[in-house]
Order: structure tokens, then sequence, then C-alpha cells
């Protein structure tokens, strides 16, 4: 288990705060907003993807499916964007800090096992029908591309809200 939290799980997390911590820098958004955009990002791919490759029926059940995914990340990137006034500051850092912490110590395990069979879960998924096989292989992409992105991000510390501000000026003025 050490073996597996040292090698595996800590870098990993690591990873994920250095990618919320990009992102807030970035783009000046919440941390908790990448999620959502990269679930979108990876939908309207599948979308291109089945574009290509299905016609009539089964591409208008793949854009049905493909919908309802992407409601809930539509739906927070919304409500964030009325809510423009709440900016990302230090009560929204402690929040998340403390649920990052509680992910962190609590749900290692579902990290692991999310992040397992993500890796399996293409190998092993095999369908006869043709148009089966093109759900599955999209749903197979969707959860390896944001499955784990999404429980370690959960658990990822997040970046403060003076990182990367060229404007915030600390207590001490030199010079």
């Amino acid at each position: 288990m050490d073996w597996i939290n040292r090698y595996i799980d800590q870098p990993l997390l690591h990873g994920a705060a250095g990618l919320l911590r990009s992102w807030h820098i970035r783009t000046r958004q919440p941390p908790e907003l990448l999620e959502p955009t990269w679930n979108l990002v990876v939908l309207s791919f599948l979308l291109v993807a089945s574009g290509q490759v299905m016609a009539g029926r089964p591409f208008a059940l793949s854009v049905t499916a493909l919908v309802m995914l992407a409601l809930p990340s539509a739906r927070k990137l919304l409500s964030a964007a009325k809510a423009r006034g709440s900016a990302y500051g230090a009560r929204e850092y402690k929040s998340l800090r403390a649920r990052a912490v509680a992910k962190r110590e609590a749900e290692w395990s579902v990290r692991i096992i999310v992040l397992s069979s993500s890796a399996c879960l293409p190998f092993i998924a095999r369908i006869d029908d043709p148009t089966g096989a093109c759900f599955m292989l999209g749903a197979s992409v969707w959860f390896v591309l944001t499955g784990p992105l999404k429980t370690y991000l959960d658990a990822a510390e997040p970046p403060e809200p003076t990182e990367g501000d060229r404007t915030y000026s600390g207590v001490f003025h030199f010079g």
C-alpha cells in the first residue's frame, strides 16, 4: 500500500494540484471550473467523432447521450457565470482545501480503483454490434479522459487565491 501511495497516488495528486494552479493563473477562473470545462471539451470531441462515424438514428442517439452527459457541466459553468460577483477568494480556498483534505484522506482507494478501471476498460469491453461497439468505445474514451481527472482534481490541493496575481501586494513592501 505504501508503494502505491508513494509512487502512483502522490505524484498524481501533485500533478492535479499543478494543473489546478496553472488553470487558475492562466484563466483567472476558480479551480473548480476546470473539471466541467474539461468534460465539455471531451464531449465536444466525442460529438465530432460520432458525427464522422455514425449517421441516422445511431447518430441522433449518440448526440442525445452526449447532451445528457454535458448538462451537469454546462449547468455548473452557467451558474458560475451568473454568480460572477463571487470571485475566488480566501473563503472559497478554505472550503475547497477542507474538502480536498477530506477526500484525499478518505477516498484514496476510490482514486486507485477509478485509475485502474480506466486503464482496463477499453480492453475488456467488446461488443459485436457495430453501433454498440461505437457507443462503448465513446463511453470508454469519455471515462478514461474524465474519471481519473475528476477524482484527482477533487482531492488535489487548490491554489491560493493570490497565486499568480500580479496586482496582489503582500504585507511587506520592499524598495
